[in-house]
């Protein structure tokens, strides 16, 4: 039997996020920053191309037909790759300081999620989250990364409010420390076709109330992600890392 490969993007071709539609033969105008970017970091010019997306009408080749100092137009000229979605996996965190969140929103999206969801637990030391921030840094590792969608960011909320009203259809993967240490890829197979969802908790971990409310419903699956304690940041790829590899995603 002969297999069909998917083939290879274009990983040294420059990708920009934009927010216009996107149509064959069409002009768009980039933002004032990203057209310093194009013009004085990548020192683009004229009649030079690049590859625009914007989450819902695929990857397009589009040619600089004008470019100055804050402006920048481009004409779509053709389709490189149509729009596709990403594995059904939300992931839930409770926010980290500043850098560390940036590294763990980037990762997430880099690894497929569909939505990320900050969640104030307990434990929880930062409360307060730029969720522009949050974009800008999924837009970055989307531009870096090939991804032709973006993750929906959700506004913060309690644990507790979050459970309330889960659609009980949606399995959440509860990355508890506390769980029994064996293989989480066995623990997972049930999962494997199902919506589902991640939570990974604070550094402090989840307070015994939180960890009973959480091991009390049924929609919950408590894996472990090994005998190390792992920083928040390192236990989201790891757990998006399993999920991703049972689901084949």
């Amino acid at each position: 039997m002969t297999k069909t490969f998917k083939p290879l993007q274009n990983f040294k071709a420059q990708r920009l996020f934009v927010e216009a539609p996107l149509v064959a033969g069409e002009e768009i105008t980039v933002s004032d920053g990203q057209a310093h970017y194009l013009a004085h970091v990548l020192r683009l010019k004229a009649g030079n191309s690049i590859l625009v997306f914007n989450g819902l009408h695929g990857e397009w080749l589009a040619e600089i037909v004008a470019i100055k100092r804050n402006t920048c137009r481009l004409v779509l000229r053709r389709q490189t790759r149509r729009q596709e979605q990403g594995p059904d996996i939300h992931y839930l965190f409770a926010p980290l300081k500043r850098a560390r969140l940036d590294y763990m929103v980037q990762k997430a999206c880099e690894m497929g999620v569909a939505v990320l969801q900050p969640v104030l637990t307990r434990y929880t030391e930062v409360t307060r989250v730029k969720l522009e921030r949050m974009r800008s840094n999924v837009i970055e590792a989307a531009e870096q990364c090939g991804i032709l969608y973006l993750p929906d960011i959700r506004e913060p909320q309690k644990l507790d409010r979050l459970l309330a009203q889960w659609v009980p259809e949606r399995h959440l993967i509860f990355c508890d420390e506390a769980a029994e240490i064996r293989s989480p890829l066995t623990a997972l197979q049930a999962t494997a076709k199902a919506p589902v969802a991640v939570l990974i908790g604070p550094e402090g971990g989840f307070s015994p109330e939180e960890r009973k409310l959480l091991r009390a419903q049924p929609f919950v699956q408590a894996i472990s992600l090994g005998p190390r304690v792992l920083r928040a940041d390192t236990a989201a790829v790891a757990a998006l890392a399993l999920v991703n590899a049972v689901r084949g995603s």
